[in-house]
């Protein structure tokens, strides 16, 4: 199964469809954001290495991303990359995911029903993390049977981080499965949810 976005451009920069030179400002952000957020939650400025791991990690995480052919999408927020990354990924549920995601702690409970084209999923928004050290992020979640559809945005900045729900709510709703069939080779009747 793979994934499909018509994401707005005027908002979001793909990470994923990025290689080489076109979009390394954008990737780079988004990976020192990243990193960034975990030695704030491991209790440092900044890991060991950091300057040299984002570089790293800009280089190899296009051709990672190639290698998951559509099983990962992933953006960043045009007007500053550093403040919000998205990633849209689908697993297949096995029952071991099935059993982590039954597992989680009691905050993860507190979701909210988000209709899209993908059907009826669930959308947990944590402002406030308990730790202060944790960034607010956003948790989109769509159960097909047979795999799990996940879009999980982490924002650096915790006072504009209501200012984006909208264009998360947006842009989650423009995740669609694209299906590899050409005309005359499924017998199934395709049709959006009601």
């Amino acid at each position: 199964m793979r994934l499909t976005s018509s994401a707005d451009p005027a908002l979001w920069i793909p990470v994923t469809e990025s290689f080489g030179w076109r979009g390394r400002r954008h990737r780079k952000a988004a990976i020192r954001m990243l990193l960034d957020q975990a030695a704030a939650g491991a209790g440092r400025e900044s890991l060991p290495g950091s300057r040299f791991g984002t570089w790293l990690a800009s280089q190899a995480v296009p051709i990672a991303m190639r290698q998951a052919r559509g099983r990962v999408l992933a953006w960043t927020w045009k007007a500053e990359p550093e403040l919000v990354v998205a990633m849209a990924t689908v697993q297949e549920l096995t029952p071991h995911l099935r059993t982590a995601r039954a597992m989680m702690p009691m905050e993860y409970d507190d979701t909210e029903a988000f209709p899209t084209p993908l059907g009826v999923g669930e959308k947990l928004v944590v402002a406030i993390p308990r730790t202060p050290a944790s960034p607010p992020f956003a948790t989109y979640t769509w159960d097909t049977g047979t795999h799990l559809i996940t879009l999980n945005a982490v924002c650096s900045d915790r006072q504009r981080f209501g200012t984006l729900e909208g264009a998360l709510d947006d842009l989650a709703r423009s995740i669609r499965i694209a299906d590899d069939l050409t005309a005359g080779e499924s017998d199934m009747l395709r049709l959006p949810p009601a």
